[in-house]
């Protein structure tokens, strides 16, 4: 396994009530005695790097040993199909159109790195007390087959980056919707949901697949999920829901700063579908990307952009995982790692208005590209929105048309299906509208 470099670390396990267990691992002896009911933990000092592989004893009236055991960085992934897509199914799909972004399709076949190490948590046996150490395999063969691309490639990443071990725990269940991701104590702490009933069996999947893991001490958290609860229209509700859910994980690992980064559900053409439950139009999707965004506003969080991370409107899990996973790494190594890197495409900040024109300002522009952008929708106070010019000028983005003599709200790839071009430094910029109601509605605190 990987265990976390520079924190302190737990160890903890089973024995009979009373029995004295002694932990020994890279120079540290720690001794202690278990509870009336056999329950065990000892803390380790913080551990320095290790990319060789190291043996933890662990003895009461018993010994166990844990052999090959790395020190370095250690992620959980978590979501619904997408981040659950295994690695096994790179082989099979259609060559990706967007050339510029490879095709790793025999990366299983390839992948010998010993400095990356994978736990897939399996439903079933998580609450078993010997199977967080059983589940641990090196990045390859048939244990990386089963695995998350996106965390693969998110750790492929971050290690041929930094040059040290990288874990990565996937806890990810398909079709699952955000409710069971979070305890129903955290939701009932949140203003928001005070006298309203949570549906989607909340705490389902956080008691047997995200709790169990929080002794286990991490870097940061990955997430993508959003399909589910996107397919039932919501809005600011999953702003609110996605707040609890970082919340109460950082609070479940005890550290308030825990790195947060997540995934743009990919574009897919939710108007098509048919639901007994809601009507879905075109601005389903913006909407919930929208609601997506408002996390950026807490601390220690991170979004990519997937607009451009779809061949088929109809594919509702694009293959490009590789690519997410990079864009996720980009994050981590910048804002996690502090490395000088581009780490993200243009984030909308605000707007005004000017001679006819409006003058956007965002962060992450770094754009010197003075060709036309496409992809922005412009509209004046009759709220009828026209396709308009945009060009980066004086590190602000003017946007204008001219069937419209006095613009009021922008737009951009506000649509299930987008196509604009707008990038900074090769990364895509984060649709958005300038008109966005749930700024003044979504409280962070």
């Amino acid at each position: 396994m990987v265990l976390q470099r520079d924190k302190p670390i737990n160890i903890w396990g089973f024995a009979a009530p009373d029995e004295k267990v002694e932990v020994t691992f890279a120079g540290q002896k720690k001794q202690t005695i278990t509870d009336k009911n056999g329950n065990w933990l000892v803390v380790l000092a913080p551990l320095k790097t290790a990319t060789k592989p190291q043996k933890m004893t662990i003895s009461g009236s018993n010994k166990i040993e844990l052999t090959n055991i790395l020190v370095g960085e250690v992620w959980v992934c978590s979501g619904q199909s997408n981040m659950e897509y295994a690695m096994r199914k790179l082989a099979k799909i259609p060559k990706p159109k967007n050339e510029k972004l490879g095709f790793p399709a025999d990366e299983v076949a390839k992948a010998k790195n010993t400095q990356i190490r994978i736990f897939l948590v399996n439903r079933k046996q998580l609450n078993k007390p010997d199977s967080l150490h059983k589940s641990w395999a090196v990045a390859q063969d048939s244990a990386l087959r089963a695995f998350s691309a996106v965390g693969y490639f998110f750790a492929k990443e971050v290690q041929a980056k930094l040059g040290i071990p990288v874990g990565m725990i996937s806890s990810a269940i398909p079709g699952s919707a955000i409710e069971p991701w979070i305890s129903e104590d955290a939701f009932a702490q949140e203003d928001y949901f005070k006298n309203q009933k949570v549906g989607n069996d909340p705490g389902k999947f956080y008691l047997t697949m995200i709790e169990p893991l929080s002794k286990f001490k991490i870097r940061g958290f990955l997430w993508y999920q959003g399909e589910t609860n996107c397919f039932l229209n919501e809005k600011i509700s999953y702003s609110y829901k996605m707040k609890v859910l970082v919340n109460s994980w950082r609070k479940a690992w005890g550290e308030q700063d825990l790195p947060f980064y997540y995934v743009q559900i990919a574009p897919f053409d939710y108007s098509k579908q048919k639901s007994d439950k809601v009507v879905l139009t075109a601005d389903t999707e913006p909407n919930f990307w929208e609601a997506q965004q408002q996390i950026l506003r807490m601390p220690n969080t991170g979004m990519i952009s997937t607009s451009d991370l779809n061949d088929n409107g109809g594919d509702l899990h694009p293959t490009y995982k590789w690519e997410v996973g990079r864009r996720l790494a980009l994050w981590a190594l910048a804002k996690t790692y502090n490395q000088r890197i581009v780490f993200s495409g243009p984030i909308y900040k605000n707007v005004s208005f000017s001679n006819g024109k409006a003058l956007l300002n965002f962060d992450y522009l770094k754009s010197t590209s003075s060709s036309p952008i496409t992809g922005f929708t412009i509209a004046g106070s009759n709220g009828k929105f026209v396709n308009a010019d945009a060009i980066v000028k004086d590190g602000k983005v003017v946007v204008s048309s001219k069937e419209i003599t006095e613009p009021k709200t922008v737009r951009y790839n506000w649509t299930e299906n987008p196509s604009g071009n707008f990038y900074g430094n090769a990364l895509p910029a984060l649709p958005f509208r300038t008109d966005n109601p749930l700024t003044n509605q979504f409280k962070t605190n």
